[in-house]
Parts: structure tokens; sequence; C-alpha cells
């Protein structure tokens, strides 16, 4: 329950939380720009939908189509129900492959299950080879974006974290010179590790096959060089044929980033001869959420980040204030669904204003189900008097004389408001002197 208080923080510094929200909100404009031109993309949006909802109701009978494909190519299926049976099981294979040093691309699902702490813990070197995961490493931190790790990081301050960490030139923050300097690091470990993870976009039931969608082909390499490959998967990202890819592959990265499609878009279909090819398929509570009803097609999400970059809470709020793995609108929905107890605040952390939903390329209402949450919350934990403010307000909205009163004291009593801590932050403007109702009556009703 420390979102408030983490914002707090994060907004005292005006000039950098202006920074953190123009950056994001340049994201999202790239995203409007990138489906504007695509004529059938809500139609696209609306076959997305369909499949996803089509998916998680048959789940078992395409997951078990899955493993029987995956195991003809050559593949070791394996089945984790939390996160500690996913680390045990990554690990086991990691020590049978005798191996002291693992590369890993972006994974949320590795995020999730805390698993970079786990290998370290056991005396195994995890080094994250996505340039803004690698960034959020070296500096001790988790991902504050899940498809910008270091979104809320300046160039500057990543050039004094690389003159620490890879001796960079001091005060040297030209962002392709840093980007070749992370390059040149990471390449020696890419040809050291025996192991390399990925995470999984996608995973094809009719062949068995998982998909990787990347910008920088760190997966490819890791996964090309290693002799083992151990993908994490979440049960909810299994789909059910090849034509069905085309529709999130049109969606995925115009919602993300802006791109037609991310730069690499590979498919790993088999072991390659000699080497080892491991998917460890998670619950982690999914089931849990598929058994509820108002809020299982928030499963139905493909991690491109369009809901964080457009909520105007999370970009003036910073990921760091979210106490999930994943953040932001989508993150505020999964956290409550796992652990509604020690997560109700975050259901508070929007504005309700709709544009998570909007710009979702798979339309999960979340919104909707973010006011559910503070529904259930409000019933069972809320304090006396924000219940009774709530009843007023209601009997004041419904009723036109009462309402047509609180609009003239309304600014007289928002010092009030702002004390139960609506409000807080910000100054209404001096209403007019006359409200329209009053200046048309005026001049129409004579």
């Amino acid at each position: 329950m420390n979102h408030q208080k983490i914002s707090k923080e994060f907004l005292k510094d005006k000039e950098y939380a202006s920074w953190h929200d123009k950056a994001l909100w340049y994201v999202r404009e790239k995203r409007d720009q990138a489906t504007k031109v695509l004529g059938e993309y809500e139609d696209l949006r609306e076959e997305a939908k369909r499949i996803k909802e089509h998916t998680i109701e048959h789940l078992g009978y395409y997951l078990e189509e899955f493993e029987k494909n995956a195991t003809k190519n050559g593949i070791k299926i394996h089945y984790a129900k939390d996160s500690y049976e996913h680390n045990k099981i990554a690990y086991q294979i990691i020590k049978d492959a005798n191996a002291k040093k693992v590369v890993k691309s972006k994974s949320m699902l590795t995020e999730e299950c805390g698993l970079n702490h786990y290998l370290e813990n056991l005396g195994i070197e995890v080094i994250d080879t996505d340039l803004g995961e690698r960034i959020v490493q070296l500096r001790g931190e988790a991902p504050t974006h899940i498809v910008l790790p270091a979104i809320h990081l300046k160039k500057e301050q990543i050039a004094k974290l690389f003159e620490e960490k890879l001796g960079a030139k001091k005060g040297k923050s030209d962002p392709k010179y840093l980007t070749n300097l992370a390059r040149e690091s990471l390449r020696e470990k890419f040809l050291e590790a025996d192991v390399a993870m990925t995470g999984v976009n996608f995973a094809i039931s009719q062949s068995g096959s998982i998909v990787v969608c990347t910008n920088e082909g760190n997966a490819d390499l890791g996964v090309s060089l290693a002799k083992v490959h151990i993908a994490s998967m979440g049960i909810e990202k299994v789909i059910p044929t090849i034509s069905d890819l085309g529709v999130f592959t049109r969606l995925l990265a115009r919602s993300a980033t802006g791109q037609a499609i991310t730069t690499y878009t590979s498919h790993f279909n088999a072991p390659q001869k000699g080497k080892e090819f491991h998917i460890i398929i998670v619950d982690n509570g999914r089931s849990k959420i598929i058994k509820d009803k108002t809020h299982k097609n928030s499963l139905h999400c493909i991690r491109c980040g369009a809901c964080l970059n457009t909520c105007p809470i999370y970009r003036r709020s910073g990921g760091k204030s979210y106490s999930y793995t994943i953040p932001g609108p989508i993150g505020s929905i999964l956290a409550n669904t796992k652990d509604n107890k020690n997560q109700a605040d975050l259901a508070f952390a929007s504005t309700l204003c709709g544009s998570c939903t909007d710009v979702c390329p798979v339309k999960i209402d979340i919104h909707s189900q973010l006011l559910s949450f503070r529904k259930e919350y409000i019933s069972s934990h809320e304090s006396w008097y924000k219940k009774i403010f709530y009843k007023l307000l209601y009997k004041i909205l419904s009723n036109q004389r009462l309402y047509t009163i609180f609009l003239k004291l309304y600014y007289h009593l928002y010092p009030l408001i702002k004390y139960i801590g609506w409000g807080e932050g910000r100054d209404i403007p001096k209403p007019a002197k006359k409200s329209f109702k009053e200046i048309y009556r005026s001049r129409y009703e004579k």
C-alpha cells in the first residue's frame, strides 16, 4: 500500500517528472501514427480478442497439443505451478549442463519469478542482454516498464553508470557511443555462456514452436551460441495456429513502439543439432485468474506496454511506484488478481479515463476492471468518513437542485476535499460569476 507515497517522492523533482511524462507520450504518439496507416487495425483488434477468448476457454486442449507437437520436435517440456518450481527447474537444467554463466533476453516472467536472484544465490552468473535490462541490472534495479526497462533514466545517468561499470569515458553521453560500449562488453558474455534463456511472446499449438520478438537480436545470438536454450512461458502465451500469429505480430510492435513489426521475429521450432531446447510452462496464479469471470480477460495481454505509455498516472508517477513486477494499468489488475490484500492501492492508481482500454490491442476492458477492484476495496476496507462522503456525493450528483447548490459552494469546499486526498497537488480556477445554465436562462427563457 505505498503507490501514493512513492509517487509523491517521484513528483518532488518536477522537471524530471515532466521529462518522464513527455518521453512516454512520445511513444504513445508513435503508436497512434502506426495504427492509423493500417486500415484494418480495428478489425485486427477484434480478431485478436476473439482468438484469445477462444484459446483461454480451451486452454487445456491447446497446451496439450502444444506439448505433443513440441515434444515431437525434440523440445523438452516442463510444467511449473509457481515461481519456486520455475526457478528450481531452470537451475536443474543449468546444473545438468555444468554451466556457470547464463545469458538472458528480456522476459517479464523471469522477473515475476525472481529468477536472477535465485540463480545468483546458487553461484550462477546471469547476464541480461537486452540493453535496457542490462542497464537496470548494472544499477541493481528492476525494470520500470515492460518494453522500455530503462525509460526512467536519462542518457547522462546511463553515461555515469557505464563510466563506473564499463570504463566509459567520463562525461560522454552520446547514445551511439554508449550502445557500442554495451555491445562490446556483452559480446564476451555471449561467447562464454553455456545456457541462453528467453521469454516467449507466442507459443503456437499447431506447430509446437515458440516465437520471440526483439529489436536487438540478442535472443537469437544467445540461442545460436549456447549449448542449451531455456524458454520461460506463461500458460496464457499459447495460440492455436500459425495464421493466428499474423494477427498478433501486426498489432504488437505498432502498439508497443510504433513500428510495423519488431526487427527480429524469431521462430524456434526445435533444438539445434547436438544442443538442448527446454520450455518451462508456468502457471503461477494464472489458473486462479481464469476462474475469475470478471478479470480473466486480463490474461489476453500481449505485453505491448501501450496502456503504460498512455496512462496519465503511470507517466507522472514512474514505474518504481508500483509494487508489482508489471507496472501501469494492466499490472495493477494482475497484482490485484494475485494479491488483493496487499496490492489493493494499485486499483486507485488510475484516473479511470479509459485511455488504457482504448489503446489495448486485444481490447481488454482495463479501466472497468480497475473500477471493480475499487468497489471491492471500498466495500470492505474504506474508512467510515470516506464512505459517508461517497454517499453524500451520490445524493448531490443525483439531485439537480442539490447539484446546482453544490456548484456554487464547490470552490469554497475544495480545501476540505483536498484534505481527504482528492485534488491534492492541484488547485481549481475561481468559478465564473454566472453558470452556463444561468446565462442560457437569462437570454432564452424570457
